[in-house]
């Protein structure tokens, strides 16, 4: 399926360009904003091998002011039972502007409209305590923490860092009753 760049009041989604390099790695070398990522800080050939792969993925979508500055992107993905997973990282400079919420909603309206999912989760760190308002701001309910279900790094002995997940859910009846 083609994917039409959505428009909202301050943003654009759009599908990543290989292009997109350089300000993919202006961000996601911030080790502030991938703190809570599941890979470390990006080198600038990094980003280019991400921007290549994200250029055709379907699950990716770069979020852009008008002017066309990337400034973060989300993450929209199909999973099982009409189920999909949203997922988002946005350059510091950039937060506190309500930028992922506006750019999280809109992502959501086609997720539910044009992709029909029944139920769209998100997941974080519970110490992420951004992330969990954004989710709650979304309208989105917590159902379930898991308790060290996973781990991206290994201390020096190589043992896993284990850490903790929240899972927040939103189905498609309660997005309807919010808009």
């Amino acid at each position: 399926m083609t994917f039409t760049p959505i428009h909202t009041d301050r943003l654009i989604i759009r599908k990543f360009r290989t292009d997109d390099y350089i300000e993919l790695y202006a961000y996601l070398s911030k080790e502030s904003v991938v703190r809570y990522e599941p890979y470390d800080p990006y080198t600038l050939e990094q980003a280019r091998r991400e921007a290549e792969y994200r250029s055709n993925s379907e699950d990716f979508f770069a979020v852009t002011l008008k002017d066309g500055s990337l400034i973060g992107n989300l993450y929209l993905s199909p999973r099982e039972f009409d189920c999909m997973e949203l997922g988002y990282v946005f350059d510091n400079k950039w937060q506190m502007n309500g930028y992922a919420t506006e750019s999280a909603r809109a992502i959501l309206n086609y997720g539910f409209g044009t992709l029909r999912a029944h139920r769209i989760t998100a997941e974080c760190d519970p110490e992420n305590v951004r992330s969990i308002k954004l989710m709650k701001r979304l309208g989105m309910r917590r159902e379930a923490e898991f308790k060290q279900n996973v781990y991206f790094k290994r201390n020096p002995d190589g043992s896993p860092i284990w850490r903790d997940t929240v899972q927040y859910a939103i189905l498609k009846s309660e997005w309807e009753k919010l808009k």
